[in-house]
């Protein structure tokens, strides 16, 4: 079975329900052959997205291009129906007919002539599922059931791949199987397929690149491990990864903050930064050692102070890293990682260091305090153009849009 490789390119496209804009002038670029997650919160604009490109919304403006071809475009009042696309989709809840066999899923949206076909044969070896074209889905596996619709979308050869949250319905042991067997098979591909997530790691796996859209925009998008070392904002740095937004005054090429003395990456932030700042400071480039009879010291640091003090007041371990939430003592609650079995319990004194190359720097917003810090002081789970940091990686989520209706799905 051979895909034609197409490239996606939506520019300035915008979509509003009613009173809501759920897009805005959204730019998405996706090369042939590559896979783009987008990543966002729920009720951000991505499935929406993803509906404009398959021909199930109408564009309010701008245009979509696949390959050479124009799909939707308001300035000429262009809009080709979602089956002479040539767009595969698979669905959240899969959208399997229940009173169809496999076969008769998978060549659903196949000539008729072909729907019992060599075609349908091969999109289910595709995907594993040889000999399986007479059961009924309700008597497979989720992940049968997954494998199903993706056979369904493949089969007539689309030109590109979407896929909705296409894991969500699984559970965890089962989502990382079938995300690694849906990995390999679009790597062999080579099909151009955007994917949408609101799990980072999800996104940080399978994309080549991942677009984070926050409030209807794609705010940046890059390779995962551009995105995870340089955001493109606070917001971003918070959303992709575990990261505290430290207060600071900065110095030209460091910045003062209450864990000592941190050297900033200015080729990032467009020059040297002075004044208010927040300094971007990932949970693995923290080291904690136990506190001993007083600060350490190391005379060739700026400042000469090579660490804090402070307290543990959680610790979380999740099996391949610890997690813990530490207070230093002039400063707010901080998150750090290490890849060991716990070390510390709350209430421990601890020494908390940098540890990791030259930091992000963005200015501190407007009537911020100086010790202010826009962290979430307990830890939380977060979700996701950068590598992933590795498996398991949390983050405190930062909802701009806190408050806004949901996406209309």
């Amino acid at each position: 079975m051979v895909n034609v490789r197409a490239a996606i390119d939506v520019r300035g496209a915008s979509k509003r329900f009613g009173a809501l804009d759920v897009l805005t002038d959204v730019d998405l670029r996706v090369d042939p052959g590559r896979i783009v997650a987008l990543l966002g919160s729920s009720g951000c604009g991505k499935t929406t997205l993803l509906r404009t490109i398959a021909g199930l919304e109408r564009l309010d403006a701008g245009e979509v291009r696949v390959g050479d071809r124009v799909l939707s475009a308001t300035a000429g009042d262009i809009h080709v129906p979602p089956e002479k696309r040539r767009v595969g989709m698979v669905f959240q809840d899969w959208a399997l007919f229940p009173h169809l066999t496999v076969g008769q899923n998978v060549g659903y949206g196949l000539p008729r002539p072909e729907r019992r076909g060599p075609r349908v044969a091969a999109a289910l070896h595709m995907v594993g599922l040889d000999g399986l074209g007479d059961r009924q889905p309700a008597t497979m596996s989720g992940g049968q059931q997954q494998r199903v619709a993706l056979a369904r979308a493949l089969a007539p050869q689309p030109g590109v791949l979407l896929l909705d949250e296409p894991f969500s319905n699984l559970d965890s042991a089962l989502r990382v199987q079938v995300r690694t067997e849906v990995h390999q098979l679009l790597a062999e591909l080579g099909v151009t397929t955007v994917f949408v997530t609101h799990d980072q790691e999800e996104a940080f796996v399978l994309g080549d690149e991942v677009a984070v859209m926050q409030a209807g925009r794609i705010v940046q998008q890059a390779r995962p491990a551009d995105l995870y070392a340089r955001p493109a904002s606070p917001w971003v740095a918070t959303f992709v990864g575990d990261a505290n937004l430290v207060a600071g005054e900065g110095h030209g090429d460091h910045a003062a903050t209450a864990i000592g003395d941190v050297a900033l990456d200015v080729s990032v932030s467009g020059g040297p930064a002075h004044g208010p700042v927040e300094v971007v400071l990932r949970a693995e480039q923290l080291r904690l050692d136990p506190l001993g009879g007083g600060d350490a010291v190391d005379p060739y640091a700026p400042g000469g102070r090579l660490g804090v003090p402070g307290t543990v007041q959680l610790t979380e371990y999740y099996g391949h890293d610890t997690v813990y939430l530490v207070r230093p003592d002039a400063g707010h609650p901080i998150r750090a990682r290490a890849a060991a079995m716990p070390r510390f319990d709350r209430g421990d004194r601890v020494l908390v260091t940098y540890d990791g190359p030259p930091a992000v720097v963005f200015p501190a917003p407007a009537g911020a305090g100086q010790t202010a810090d826009r962290r979430s002081e307990a830890p939380t789970p977060a979700d996701a153009r950068g590598r992933v940091p590795g498996p398991g990686s949390r983050s405190p989520r930062v909802h701009a849009a806190a408050g806004r209706p949901l996406d209309p799905r």
